[in-house]
């Protein structure tokens, strides 16, 4: 059984959109011809939004057996860490890849799925909503605190925030 580890947040840092152009580059360079879409999503793509040093990505695909190949060619370059997404039709694998101090975390998704969609618009209401983003900050730093080294419990926590939003938006959770 792997380590509890204890969730922290920490301040946004700048050189988060750095790391994430860098990363994609990666991608980009080891599927070759494939033209995909590889997007910033997550709390480290809001510019002032306290986060896990996480960098979650989104790559576009078109199915399983397309979700499938990126899987096993990105192992090539670091991307060991899967996890199977089986009760989704749209999400596939979230990979990951890197060390503690800063992680990555890549969800192979179908471009234009409600799911891809909902990620997108949570990034971008967060973006144009500072005060939407404070409250969300505030709202992790304290869950953090609360669930200390249960990771799915903060997670679970925090999605009554995020379905409150996207609900707000007009689309389904």
């Amino acid at each position: 059984m792997a380590p509890k580890v204890r969730v922290v947040i920490v301040d946004y840092d700048p050189e988060w959109l750095r790391r994430f152009e860098e990363e994609r580059a990666r991608i980009v360079e080891a599927l070759g011809e494939l033209s995909v879409t590889v997007v910033h999503i997550g709390s480290t793509s809001v510019p002032s939004l306290g986060a896990k040093p996480i960098i979650d990505m989104m790559l576009g695909v078109q199915g399983k057996d397309k979700a499938d190949w990126v899987q096993k060619t990105l192992e090539e370059i670091g991307y060991t860490d899967v996890t199977v997404q089986p009760e989704n039709p749209d999400w596939f694998y979230c990979l990951g890849y890197g060390a503690p101090g800063l992680y990555h975390h890549l969800h192979l998704v179908v471009e234009g799925s409600s799911r891809w969609r909902r990620q997108l618009a949570f990034r971008d209401y967060l973006r144009a909503n500072p005060e939407a983003a404070d409250e969300y900050n505030m709202l992790k730093r304290r869950l953090a605190d609360q669930y200390g080294e249960d990771r799915v419990g903060y997670t679970d926590a925090k999605t009554v925030f995020i379905e409150g939003v996207i609900r707000k938006l007009g689309l389904s959770p």
